[in-house]
């Protein structure tokens, strides 16, 4: 175990890399074609570890696994409170092993360390156990029926899952599909996104320890054209839960349709508007609308990357953030010191740079940044650009990275406009003291998620997904829980009807 590099109160070690093949069935084996690829480390650009590889023929062998698992095997038949206390156990452990899973996603994705211990993980296990609470509330409902006829539903498990999860929150992503997936009675496969495949196999061993039957979770590390695709295609899987771009959410839909028609859900791109009213408290409000921007460097779906501020605060406000940013730290994940890592790998990173210079050239002012760092990594300045038009590409694309976009705006009819002006549909923040604005606003605002005074506000309990092109159905909640079971319906005479 290497020391850490950074200036932590405490010698904490880096762990050794445990778990670099696929998980199949129980197992961890070499993909079919014995391929691996490297994992980077962002904070230095080096090599963490080679991961196995994997592709079609090993989804096929995933899949095969966890068709058995359902058809025949335990899961689905065990008593919902077996099925919980298993749950309560893989929680107990994630717990046990917060330290060196945080450790793997601040390595493989550039997240902090200190936040994803403290704040990530005891979330995501908080996520495990209110699935476990459901497990055994999993039920049906009685029909009037308007004949002379009992009716009844039954919820019962779609089947087999394809989870595709994307690399900005490894672990809350896995546990936020995989929970809900395992109360239902579902088995699955988990695809992770292929620069963070390193907290997904630690979890799969994680999840068998705690006495999830083998077949049930299957982990395929590989990229999404081969093991993805072939994951979305494949005719033995019954739904396919996928988070990303929605560039390549359409791609899933197409795979999914052109195959057993299998049904999708959709969690995809945003572009965020924050709004703010002139009668806050600025020296509180600005701080939530920097962290709105900058929280996990951007890599956020939700981040709030167009800042509306009304008129009669512009400037103070726009001030407020300047000084702000000054004491925004941007340095290694593992130094506690740190607010903001590195960006997750070089694409991504060339692509927030360009978006830059895209804002640059179209005449945006820049009021902070607008650079990477002079070292070695993926670092770069938070960005602030002011004076900002709507039909910029800065305003209207997705950048997920540290860039802010900040637009005036002076009345309430605007600004429900202009917010509402974009494909995407995934959250808003609206920051007044006036109760009629804030309703007014939260339910013109044509996204999944509002935010009143407050951003960033999951719990396990509010359901979370999107409008218009930030994709359908919904993680998190019940409707979590209710979009991997599917409803039969159960009619019958009731004697001496005229149906006998």
């Amino acid at each position: 175990m290497a020391e850490m590099n950074g200036n932590s109160e405490t010698q904490f070690q880096i762990p050794k890399i445990k778990f670099t093949k696929l998980f199949i069935n129980g197992e961890f084996v070499d993909s079919v074609s014995g391929n691996t690829f490297e994992t980077i480390d962002p904070r230095n650009e080096e090599v963490i570890a080679r991961i196995s590889e994997g592709d079609k023929e090993d989804i096929d062998l995933a899949v095969k696994a966890a068709r058995e698992a359902f058809d025949n095997g335990p899961w689905p038949r065990l008593s919902a409170a077996e099925r919980r206390r298993i749950m309560l156990k893989f929680a107990d452990l994630i717990i046990e092993n917060a330290e060196e899973i945080a450790a793997l996603d601040a390595m493989d994705a550039g997240k902090l360390f200190v936040p994803v211990k403290n704040m990530d993980i005891p979330a995501a296990a908080e996520i495990i156990r209110y699935y476990a609470g459901a497990a055994d509330k999993i039920h049906g409902t009685t029909l009037k029926m308007s004949r002379e006829m009992q009716g009844y539903t039954l919820l019962e498990p779609i089947g087999v899952v394809g989870h595709i999860i994307p690399w900005n929150f490894p672990t809350q992503m896995f546990l936020m599909k995989v929970g809900p997936a395992l109360a239902a009675g579902c088995t699955m496969i988990v695809k992770p996104a292929e620069q963070t495949p390193l907290s997904a196999l630690y979890y799969a061993q994680l999840a068998k320890q705690a006495g999830v039957p083998d077949g049930v979770i299957n982990v395929v590390t590989g990229f999404g054209s081969t093991a993805g695709a072939a994951l979305c295609s494949h005719m033995d899987v019954d739904k396919i839960s996928f988070t990303g771009s929605t560039e390549v959410g359409r791609l899933v839909m197409q795979a999914a349709a052109l195959s057993n028609l299998k049904p999708v859900s959709l969690e995809l791109g945003g572009k965020s508007p924050f709004i703010v009213f002139d009668d806050v408290d600025v020296d509180k409000v600005a701080p939530l609308a920097l962290v709105g921007i900058l929280f996990n460097k951007g890599e956020i779906c939700v981040a709030g990357s167009r800042l509306f501020i009304q008129e009669g605060i512009y400037d103070k406000f726009v001030k407020k953030l300047e000084q702000m940013v000054k004491t925004w730290v941007v340095g290694d994940p593992f130094d506690p010191n740190s607010h903001q890592g590195p960006q997750v790998d070089k694409k991504q990173y060339e692509r927030v740079l360009s978006y830059i210079e895209h804002g640059k050239r179209e005449g945006a002012k820049l009021l902070t940044g607008g650079n990477a760092l002079d070292r070695k990594g993926y670092f770069i300045e938070p960005t602030i650009f002011i004076d900002v038009e709507d039909d910029m590409k800065i305003a209207k694309e997705e950048i997920f990275g540290p860039v802010l976009a900040v637009m005036k705006f002076k009345t309430v009819e605007e600004v429900i406009k202009r917010a509402n002006c974009t494909n995407y549909g995934l959250a808003a923040g609206v920051m007044t003291n006036n109760l009629n604005i804030a309703n007014t606003v939260s339910r013109s605002i044509r996204a999944g998620v509002i935010w009143i005074n407050c951003y960033f506000a999951f719990d396990p309990d509010c359901p979370y997904g999107g409008y218009k092109c930030s994709g359908f159905e919904r993680d998190l909640g019940m409707e979590g829980l209710h979009k991997y079971l599917q409803v039969k319906s159960v009619a019958t005479p009731i004697y001496n009807s005229p149906w006998l």
